[in-house]
């Protein structure tokens, strides 16, 4: 339970703060969101921050209505 709350409280933040930005704010987010949950869930945090930052700065192109 405790690993849930930790994941959900990182996925509100890092949600909230990459609303507004440029396609460098946030890949930066995304990686330090994707560390995180890696790191909360076990992992060593490479494979979740290049998840993240590619999902940070591909967003607003594959979903324009999503990230803008």
């Amino acid at each position: 339970m405790q690993t849930f709350a930790k994941l959900t409280a990182i996925l509100a933040l890092t949600g909230l703060a990459a609303c507004e930005g440029s396609d460098l704010e946030r890949g930066a987010l995304g990686g330090v969101g994707g560390y995180a949950i890696d790191r909360a869930t076990g992992g060593d945090g490479t494979v979740g921050a290049a998840v993240g930052v590619a999902a940070g700065v591909t967003c607003d192109d594959l979903t324009p209505g999503v990230c803008n």
